[in-house]
């Protein structure tokens, strides 16, 4: 299998140089995929790669919301998915119409938005977060205005917490992902390794990040173990995180918070796939103009942000 990988990797690098292309995979990817990307990262440094890339083409090896934003960044690159079928289930939860109606209950309340959202949600959107600076976005906003957050209900309660934002209106969505890990996982894995550092994800729920010793978005998590002197860790976010996290540091330890914790949204992305996406030019995401136009602000205002 290693050496199949390592032929395809070797056809898509061929393809990528051919076609003047980047390829840029998100952590949650195949480590197989993200062996042969230019660039791995969370959302946000993702979007930074983008929009800052002089390559002719992208292949988004992500899921849709990830190549839409891509294109609301880059508009005039070609920006390719591996499969277009790659969603985020939570994306999906609030739609621009709905936010539409929710902004007409609060008038004059400014939007931030997670960028796990449409580009039509996000067109609505005064500013995009991710979950790396989702907290200071929010802090930059005063205590006392009246904010809709959206669609995370975790991430959301977490940056209210951290923020002591007293006005926060959160939409009520959630990663299937994150919120399928429960406070007894944390204390079964603690009870097996008691001296690992436990480090979660803010989409986890409440009384699960209560547990964590650190709270971090996926590169934040990759980050830790550089600074931190503990041996072992107990990563609550998709399992895939903790494949690379061995590979970059194989003296530790680092075990899976949840088993259950699996997006097969990302796992629909294989070498296969982004091989016939870039040689054959198809799965092109684009955003219509008046849309992409709408929510180029919002997104330009999340990469600003460190």
């Amino acid at each position: 299998m290693a050496d199949r990988f390592s032929e395809q990797q070797a056809e898509l690098r061929r393809l990528a140089a051919e076609r003047e292309a980047v390829i840029l995979a998100h952590n949650y990817q195949r480590l197989e995929v993200q062996d042969a990307a230019d660039f791995v990262g969370d959302s946000l440094e993702l979007a930074r790669r983008a929009a800052a890339t002089d390559a002719s083409v992208i292949l988004f090896c992500g899921v849709h919301f990830m190549a839409e934003t891509a294109h609301i960044l880059a508009p005039r690159k070609t920006v390719l998915m591996p499969d277009p079928r790659a969603g985020c289930p939570m994306a999906d939860m609030v739609t621009a119409e709905a936010l539409r109606a929710l902004k007409e209950q609060h008038p004059g309340a400014p939007v931030v938005a997670y960028v796990n959202t449409s580009a039509a949600v996000k067109a609505e959107t005064d500013v995009c977060c991710t979950s790396s600076n989702a907290v200071e976005v929010v802090s930059r906003f005063p205590g006392d205005e009246e904010l809709i957050f959206v669609p995370d209900r975790n991430l959301g309660d977490y940056v209210r917490r951290q923020t002591g934002h007293g006005h926060m209106v959160i939409w009520d969505g959630y990663c299937h992902v994150h919120n399928d890990i429960h406070p007894e996982d944390i204390v079964a894995a603690k009870e097996q390794h008691p001296d690992a550092v436990v480090m979660a994800h803010p989409e986890c729920p409440h009384d699960v990040l209560e547990l964590a010793d650190v709270v971090a978005s996926t590169s934040g998590m990759l980050r830790r173990p550089e600074t931190d002197p503990a041996r072992s860790f107990i990563v609550a976010t998709e399992v895939g995180l903790v494949d690379r996290m061995k590979r970059l540091y194989p003296e530790r330890t680092f075990v899976v918070a949840s088993r259950r914790a699996y997006c097969p949204n990302m796992k629909l992305t294989t070498l296969d796939k982004a091989i016939a996406a870039l040689d054959e030019g198809v799965n092109e995401i684009t955003v219509p103009p008046a849309i992409r136009e709408r929510a180029l602000l919002a997104v330009e205002r999340m990469v600003e942000v460190r």
